[in-house]
């Protein structure tokens, strides 16, 4: 762009991820002109080293269990063998070439890319730290995301990896360590796992999952164990020493485990370090995240935030919502909120979380009257392979007008159940909706609209 041109632009992103993205190109297709700034690479945590990678490692690790259970359906194979180095250097590919379509969807909708940390000094003007170039624009959109917890400085943090790094291990561990309770930290645990890894999994509540259904945290945590994976609660990693060619976590409990890696999964906080929101008086709030309105606005009128760096809903979906959002708003005319209720999410552990709406706490908090549905049962492709696993289905009812208000699937392709039934939580299904919808024989999901009597009902007592 021309010096003019980079002085008086309508729109500068700050954060070329999946928020940041959306929102140029949208902008840029109603006719503003925007330039976008990214440090590191374009695509952002999702796409660069984030859900998506993580999902091919995903793929990759369920083959282990597939081989085995081809046995029972006649299969006679030779013992599967598995390269690392394979793996990675193929999913590195996948990765380019997914940087390279975003950067051309940008440049096709007329967006300027520009590779450098971008920092702001006053409500209309940004520093590029490559060049030193100012740049004033009409509106600035923060959209950095979020880092990796690093947690608290106990010895040896420096031997610790993150979810940054454990995409480009050389190879692969014997014996990993993960600290953490979350999203990451289990979905790690199960991938490391499947490729036949020794993994402890260390985490200092009671339970794993905090937030989720407590039958949905009960059951992972029981299948997780079922996969050898030791889950050590209630303890946290207090110190790790390099010894013998590995690491040694001592853990609060007093044991210490031997290990190849360390890799701590302990939360991500909002990216607001040193990106100048204090000079243009930009607020975060007690979560750490930039305070904004319903419409990503933040305390200066000219700035807006969406995505991670907000702390409201830190999932890759929301974050392009709020950015598409953002750019109706600002650029297109039409005032748009994005509603944060009943989002479905996934974890995608082994076997598979897919969730949305009320836990059953939640909803016995909150409603008068409560139906619980359940079902636990082994699934059909289990019956010969002889696999120990357990499906679990369960629907949260509001009984006072019948509406499902929360629905929790743990097993095989729970992630694309949830995607599905989210629609109908949305558009507020009652039960006997579901009850009303034919089943799809033979499948899982079946169970979710043939379950016919309540596995636990819970009423209120009306105050005297």
């Amino acid at each position: 762009m021309t010096d003019a041109a980079a002085a008086d632009i309508d729109l500068f992103v700050i954060g070329a991820g999946s928020g940041g993205v959306r929102a140029a190109r949208v902008a840029a297709g109603y006719g503003a002109r925007v330039m976008i700034a990214e440090e590191y690479r374009v695509g952002g945590t999702c796409v660069i080293r984030g859900c998506v990678p993580k999902k091919l490692l995903v793929y990759a690790s369920r083959y282990f269990h597939e081989f085995e259970d081809a046995a029972g359906y006649g299969w006679t194979l030779p013992p599967p063998s598995f390269d690392w180095p394979t793996l990675i250097a193929n999913k590195d590919r996948e990765i380019e070439r997914l940087e390279r379509a975003y950067v051309a969807t940008l440049e096709k909708a007329g967006v300027a890319i520009v590779r450098s940390r971008a920092v702001i000094e006053d409500a209309n003007t940004v520093r590029l730290t490559a060049t030193g170039e100012r740049v004033r624009a009409r509106h600035i959109l923060v959209a950095t995301g979020a880092v990796p917890h690093e947690g608290h400085v106990i010895p040896g943090l420096e031997y610790v990896i993150s979810s940054n790094e454990v995409f480009h291990l050389p190879e692969l561990p014997r014996r990993v360590l993960v600290q953490g309770g979350g999203y990451i930290a289990v979905e790690f645990a199960c991938i490391f796992a499947g490729f036949g890894t020794d993994v402890t999994l260390v985490y200092r509540g009671e339970n794993i999952l905090r937030g989720f259904d407590d039958d949905v945290r009960t059951h992972l945590r029981t299948e997780m164990e079922r996969r050898a994976i030791k889950v050590v609660t209630g303890q946290i990693v207090t110190a790790v020493e390099a010894k013998d060619g590995g690491y040694r976590a001592q853990l609060s409990g007093g044991d210490a485990i031997a290990c190849d890696r360390v890799m701590f999964a302990i939360g991500r906080r909002p990216n607001v370090a040193d990106i100048g929101l204090e000079n243009a008086g930009v607020t975060c709030g007690q979560n750490g995240g930039i305070e904004v309105d319903a419409f990503s606005r933040t305390c200066v009128p000219s700035i807006y935030a969406v995505g991670d760096v907000t702390n409201r809903v830190n999932l890759t979906p929301v974050a392009i919502r709020e950015g598409h959002a953002f750019a109706d708003t600002v650029f297109g005319a039409r005032p748009t909120a994005v509603d944060h209720a009943d989002i479905p999410t996934a974890v995608f552990s082994e076997p598979e979380i897919g969730v949305i709406g009320l836990t059953e706490t939640q909803a016995r908090e909150r409603l008068d009257a409560v139906d619980i549905y359940k079902a636990v049962f082994r699934p059909m492709k289990a019956t010969l392979s002889g696999r120990e696993t357990r499906i679990l289905l369960k629907l949260v009812v509001d009984a006072g007008n019948d509406r499902v208000v929360g629905a929790h699937i743990v097993g095989e392709g729970a992630a694309e159940m949830i995607q599905v039934l989210g629609i109908a939580v949305r558009m507020r299904a009652t039960k006997k909706d579901f009850d009303a919808t034919m089943a799809v024989h033979p499948t899982a999901a079946e169970e979710l609209v043939t379950l016919r009597q309540p596995f636990a009902q819970y009423r209120r007592e009306a105050a005297e």
